[in-house]
């Protein structure tokens, strides 16, 4: 993926010091910043490298998100640099450093959520037949796609595609990025017994729908 062009500005080589760089003698070598919480207090302060840091830890979790809700994946690349857009312009508004993952999916459940209810996007239908469509961007295999073939990858493409919006936002978050259920309230600003309400739907007509590729029996 691209770096946020047109939002951070490169430094040349030598004019920042790297976290982790040797201290030099006689100049002052710049904090290691391991923590989360030391990044985005650096980022706010300015730091654009720590903020390509933060940048670097969260795109791939992000992207998996916004694609499991858009099903396209040059889309998802595109919603995912907006999120990080607003996260680095609204950094100010976060209160709890220790809470940025939980904000910025929420930030990435705005940007999905306003692009699917666009008038753009309900004119134009993907193909779920498209193979670069049902292609998953996250090499890596996550739990709950590694033991799943391409064939029934697609199938899973179709039955997600298939939910509404409010559950395939809960499925999404609880299966695919194992989120608690208070964080996915949290994300989703919907009640824990609406979170769960829809996930348990949402299982219910997952299961339905792919139960004829698996040979279960309901």
């Amino acid at each position: 993926m691209e770096a946020l062009s047109g939002t951070l500005t490169v430094e040349q080589p030598g004019t920042v010091e790297q976290p982790g760089t040797v201290e030099q003698p006689g100049a002052r070598a710049k904090p290691l910043m391991n923590s989360p919480e030391q990044l985005i207090v650096a980022a706010r302060r300015g730091d654009q490298e720590a903020f390509r840091l933060i940048f670097d830890r969260w795109a791939r979790p992000v992207v998996s998100f916004v694609y499991d809700m858009v099903g396209d994946r040059a889309l998802a690349e595109d919603l995912t640099q907006e999120t990080f857009v607003r996260a680095y312009k609204y950094l100010d508004a976060l209160r709890d450093e220790s809470k940025f993952s939980t904000w910025l999916f929420s930030i990435a459940k705005n940007v999905a959520r306003e692009h699917l209810r666009s008038a753009h996007s309900r004119s134009k239908k993907v193909d779920l037949d498209d193979e670069t469509v049902l292609e998953l961007l996250d090499e890596r295999p996550t739990p709950a796609i590694a033991l799943l073939d391409k064939e029934l990858n697609g199938v899973v493409r179709h039955a997600l595609g298939a939910l509404d919006e409010d559950k395939r936002l809960v499925f999404t978050l609880k299966i695919f990025q194992q989120r608690s259920y208070e964080e996915i309230a949290e994300i989703t600003g919907f009640s824990l017994p609406k979170v769960k309400t829809d996930l348990h739907r949402a299982r219910t007509e997952m299961r339905r729908r792919m139960s004829p590729y698996l040979g279960v029996k309901q």
